[in-house]
């Protein structure tokens, strides 16, 4: 009996056997199995793998191999020649090794990243702890030479780089240590500029988006060091100044600390930045102020402090500045929302005239909203508020948001001119001197004279005479402006539909 090699595909189909008196013909191998014949195409085509694992295959597969013993020569025939088409399916062996092979390079290249990986962690992470540690030994130290100053402005600058762009890096030098003796180099002894503005940057980057470490700036009592800083009898450097206000802004972003914030003093010196009375802030720290106003500004306690300060009159003259304007009307949106804002702003002589031109900023749809915001709780709350409006010229305004505003300044705008209506229904009811003088006469009661229902019936009809001839005033004036806002030809006709609505429209009922 010839034996089978383990790589030759040829001697796995037949081995011919001496010639015989028998005559000629062929013998397959009386052991041969599926397992056997798998086992021999996975060594054909290895890419060099363990000996192990091929050891642990080939055991399997010799234990299949004895199960397959019973098998009759026809069966193992029909087995083998199904197993070979199945194995080849049109691909080449030289062709699976390559696949095989590049599959192997794959694993091992993954393996390799992954310790690379794993090691440069390990070197970030002992680089994070040499800067903590440098920063804890020099920020312990007191007043010394220069040498000791510079190590502490290197130390906090290194941290500040480190936390400039890896959030990883902020919460690993939050846990290793790093806030506290920042905090303890704003106000230290040395009372050296580049070292406190460097902790002050370095606190700012370690609180980017991380909202632990901006609680546990303000827990390690960053706010008071950083206000008594600026309030200490030598002026500041303006860049100190402009380092506390971007810490204000990124610390008040946080609920928790707006009213350690709001309740500390800080609101008073940023509504100082923020006038530059003394002209030496710069404009990112008056945008930086006006930001951190806002967020404290959420929180309605904050609104008495703010309050006593006269930021609302500076917020209503700058409110033609574009720029800010939005900003402005977002702060006096959460100032009107308790009643001592409501009052404080209707105080501010023209603030309604103010607020009215606002609603005819056509090219900014947001300001608009915010400023309907504001009249309509002021008009929803308070009587001497809305007759302040109607002397502002409100109602062409809010008759022309209707009609093209965006679709919640139209809403606001609506209901705005509802309450307006109310006041007027009013103010015609007390011009007659009694509400039963617009009411329908009584039938069945006659005067001396039995003149009384004629004499009521005429001065009803000239009263509703009145009135109607106002509504028309009004609408045709309106229309007029409105036109002229449009830019449409000034020779313009309302339609014969829009006369229709004003000739049939009473004072409760404008079309609009």
């Amino acid at each position: 009996m010839a034996k089978c090699h383990r790589n030759n595909i040829g001697s796995l189909i037949h081995d011919p056997p001496p010639t015989t008196s028998s005559g000629y013909h062929f013998r397959l191998w009386s052991t041969f199995s599926r397992s056997a014949f798998r086992r021999k195409i996975l060594n054909a085509v290895s890419c060099g793998g363990s000996s192990r694992y091929r050891h642990e295959l080939r055991e399997e597969t010799d234990k299949e191999e004895r199960s397959y013993v019973t098998v009759t020569t026809t069966e193992k025939s029909t087995v083998k020649a199904n197993t070979i088409a199945a194995a080849l399916n049109g691909v080449s062996f030289e062709e699976r090794g390559k696949k095989s092979e590049k599959l192997c390079d794959l694993l091992n290249l993954a393996e390799v990243e992954a310790d690379v990986e794993t090691k440069m962690k390990e070197e970030a992470l002992d680089v994070l702890k040499r800067v903590v540690r440098k920063l804890q030994v020099v920020a312990a130290r007191g007043v010394d030479d220069g040498g000791e100053c510079r190590k502490k402005v290197e130390a906090a600058s290194e941290v500040r780089l480190l936390a400039k762009e890896d959030a990883e890096a902020r919460v690993t030098l939050a846990m290793l240590g790093a806030i506290p003796p920042l905090v303890s180099m704003i106000d230290d002894e040395s009372r050296i500029a580049d070292a406190q503005i460097a902790s002050l940057y370095a606190l700012l980057n370690l609180g980017i988006g991380n909202d632990a470490n901006k609680a546990a700036i303000v827990k390690a009592g960053a706010v008071h060091k950083m206000l008594k800083l600026i309030e200490s009898p030598n002026t500041p450097d303006q860049s100190i100044a402009e380092a506390v206000v971007a810490n204000f802004l990124g610390l008040s972003a946080l609920d928790s600390n707006k009213p350690i914030i709001g309740s500390s003093g800080a609101i008073i010196f940023l509504v100082k930045t923020l006038q530059n009375v003394d002209e030496t802030s710069s404009s990112q720290a008056r945008e930086d102020a006006l930001r951190a106003l806002y967020n404290l500004s959420i929180y309605q306690p904050n609104v008495s402090f703010i309050l006593e300060t006269d930021l609302i009159t500076f917020l209503l003259n700058t409110l033609g500045d574009m720029e800010v304007s939005e900003r402005i009307l977002a702060i006096l949106s959460n100032i009107v929302a308790v009643p001592e804002g409501r009052k404080a702003i209707s105080s501010v002589c023209d603030a309604f005239p103010v607020l009215v031109d606002v609603l005819n900023w056509t090219d900014s749809p947001g300001c608009q909203e915010k400023a309907t915001y504001i009249l309509m709780l002021m008009a929803h709350k308070g009587y001497g508020d809305r007759q302040a409006m109607i002397e502002a010229g409100i109602e062409s305004s809010l008759l022309e948001l209707t009609l093209l505003g965006s679709a919640l300044s139209q809403k606001r705008a609506s209901r705005i001119l509802e309450c307006l209506r109310v006041d007027k229904g009013k103010q015609v009811l007390d011009s007659t001197g009694s509400c039963g003088a617009l009411s329908a006469p009584i039938y069945g009661t006659r005067g001396n004279n039995g003149l009384d229902h004629e004499e009521n019936d005429l001065m009803m009809s000239e009263e509703r005479k009145a009135v109607k001839q106002l509504v028309q005033q009004s609408l045709q004036s309106n229309m007029k402006r409105i036109a002229k806002r449009a830019n449409l030809p000034q020779e313009f006709v309302p339609s014969e539909h829009f006369k229709s609505l004003s000739i049939s429209s009473t004072s409760k009922s404008l079309p609009f």
